[in-house]
């Protein structure tokens, strides 16, 4: 058998949020994936996933989780529940020998992510978080630049941003705005992109400190509406990002070298799915006078897409999945250390903005 070859992957969906729509539609474009059971708090709330997203009738719909998880018939689950959740409802799945693609955030601190890793560990599964845009081609042609030293020289200094514009209703009424549910709002929905996207340029090193920026907003339950950080290594390196639930729709990432830089203003979700470009340059130099810029100047990168990143993240993840269940190997759990490095830095943030925006040290632990 070929690598990642093999029957396909069934999913099982635990959870009928809004994300888990984008999911449905990734496993039905993913070759090596199958839908086989959904699961809501009730039938009636899976019967109206099922209509309004065209769930095939051979697709098994449950009224609870636990009747999804002791499915025999489902090798994997997706789970888009509200990040406090997250603890108990994968290591449940992980208990009945499920394989997990879990929401991004993964947790609400760092000891609960534990809890889920250990038991992956412990019981052999596959994790992933969905953090689609790790799956991009484009991402690869990036990583391509930034890590030739003859186009891009060392690293010196990363920006990123993911904002968009809040409205009442969202404010009022959304889960990720709700301290009971998931009490990390801009920080956890959109600040975990950012973050990523400066660990992904690092080729994953954890700075060494972080310090919150000043002023960051709370909605009346003290959950974060916008805020950002600098993140500082002992090398000279340094990144800042910035998140907002209150800003016009933004999704930037700027990485610079000593040679190169790149460009992207859509790193998250691109502008199209069929395609997707980002701008670079190398050895870029004032004219003599100085009344611009000099060849080369940046150009324009395009790469073009066979299945939208979402759909690719599913492939990839259920290659590995294969790879456990058909051919007996260990779960790659490169994944679920780079999830944990996202997440120290996100609790690492919170702790700065609670301690008056002083500087937290950043501990592998």
């Amino acid at each position: 058998m070929a690598d990642g070859e093999g029957r396909a992957v069934r999913f099982g969906i635990i959870g009928c949020a809004a994300i888990a729509c984008t999911l449905f539609r990734a496993i039905k474009l993913a070759p090596n994936a199958t839908l086989v059971a959904i699961a809501s708090r009730s039938l009636s709330k899976a019967e109206v996933f099922k209509s309004a997203n065209g769930v095939e009738d051979s697709v098994t719909l449950y009224g609870d989780y636990e009747s999804l998880l002791d499915d025999p018939s489902v090798d994997a689950v997706y789970i888009p529940l509200p990040t406090s959740l997250h603890v108990k409802w994968a290591v449940a799945a992980v208990e009945k020998k499920k394989h997990v693609l879990l929401e991004k955030p993964t947790a609400m601190n760092v000891a609960e992510l534990d809890v889920i890793i250990q038991a992956c560990e412990v019981n052999g599964v596959q994790f992933m978080d969905g953090t689609m845009w790790m799956h991009h081609r484009r991402t690869d042609k990036m990583k391509e630049f930034i890590s030739d030293p003859s186009l891009f020289g060392e690293l010196k200094t990363v920006h990123s941003n993911f904002t968009y514009l809040a409205d009442s209703n969202f404010l009022a009424n959304d889960i990720r705005l709700n301290p009971n549910l998931d009490g990390l709002g801009a920080l956890g929905d959109i600040g975990w992109y950012c973050i990523r996207s400066i660990l992904w340029a690092t080729d994953y090193k954890l700075p060494n400190s972080v310090i919150a920026n000043r002023n960051p907003t709370f909605n009346d339950s003290g959950v974060p509406l916008s805020c950002g950080a600098s993140l500082i290594w002992d090398n000279g390196l340094i990144a800042t990002f910035h998140c907002s639930m209150q800003a016009q729709m933004s999704m930037d990432l700027c990485v610079i070298g000593t040679r190169g830089i790149i460009h992207v203003n859509d790193f998250v979700l691109p502008f199209d799915e069929t395609f997707a470009s980002f701008n670079h340059c190398s050895d870029s130099r004032f004219t003599e006078p100085i009344i611009g810029w000099r060849r080369p100047l940046p150009r324009e990168e395009v790469v073009q897409m066979e299945i939208p990143q979402d759909a690719r993240m599913v492939v990839e993840f259920s290659k590995l999945v294969v790879g456990v269940r058909d051919e007996h190997r260990s779960p790659e759990m490169k994944w679920a250390a780079i999830t944990r490095k996202t997440q120290l830095v996100v609790d690492a943030v919170l702790a700065s903005i609670e301690n008056e925006f002083k500087p937290v040290d950043v501990h592998q632990g």
